[in-house]
């Protein structure tokens, strides 16, 4: 927040009264006017992508964990995507509406929880605004009535687009890591995630076929590494003799 007050400033009050801090950015500073005061503006246009970004994702996460199907499908974009661990694909609002009662009824009910938390986030905005990527931590709470808790945690591996100037859902993909009974705990108990549903099938079966502990799937980041600038997409992973992964 910071940062972005200053780059208002500099927009707001004039590049030339503010030559010393351009200073330490010399491939700016050699540019005229007119072009830096275009390159921060097109820098503070970019942090508040960002910031939509992560305010888009996490009203998606307070809908979902309250039952808020109606809400939270309108979020996505016109073919956006939903992807919960090997439940397969399911793509358009009215099909991601209409999956997520698979979680519970509209508004959710007694006995039901359904908290998916999105901690920990790492947003990156295209340089021309219209797409962006995140990776998110995902500790679960759930719980039915009549059944015990559940803890959980994952991974989010998701796509953001820009329709008519409003940030939207391309693609939700959570990774379970791993699901256990709320009594026994990691240690003793570990839960498998659930297949697809006979009772509202997916439009595309899961995109990967992967385990939850005791397996060790690694999504793919959908980021370079900040520091070398290495892609972290074909990484080296255990062999799986249960779902044939190699």
């Amino acid at each position: 927040m910071r940062a972005r007050k200053v780059v208002l400033q500099l927009c707001c009050l004039g590049i030339a009264a503010f030559s010393p801090l351009l200073a330490t950015t010399p491939a700016v500073a050699q540019d005229s006017p007119a072009a830096r005061l275009a390159a921060y503006r097109e820098r503070v246009a970019r942090l508040e992508d960002h910031d939509a970004v992560e305010n888009l994702q996490a009203t998606f996460g307070y809908y979902f964990d309250k039952g808020l199907w109606d809400e939270a499908a309108s979020l996505f974009a016109r073919n956006g995507t939903f992807e919960y661990g090997q439940s397969g694909v399911y793509i358009g609002r009215e099909r991601i509406r209409r999956a997520m009662l698979l979680f519970g009824p509209q508004g959710l009910g007694q006995g039901y929880l359904n908290n998916h938390m999105m901690l920990q986030p790492v947003i990156v905005v295209a340089p021309d605004g219209k797409t962006a990527t995140g990776r998110w931590q995902g500790p679960v709470q759930l719980a039915e009535p009549g059944q015990n808790g559940i803890w959980g945690v994952g991974i989010y591996e998701n796509e953001y687009v820009k329709e008519g100037g409003v940030w939207k859902i391309a693609k939700l993909h959570f990774y379970p890591t791993a699901f256990t009974d709320y009594d026994r705990g990691w240690a003793r108990s570990l839960l498998p995630m659930k297949g697809p549903s006979a009772l509202f099938p997916p439009d595309r079966p899961p995109t990967v076929v992967y385990r939850s502990m005791p397996g060790n799937y690694i999504p793919p980041f959908s980021y370079k590494h900040p520091v070398t600038g290495a892609p972290l997409t074909d990484l080296p992973q255990q062999a799986d003799s249960v779902t044939g992964r190699k």
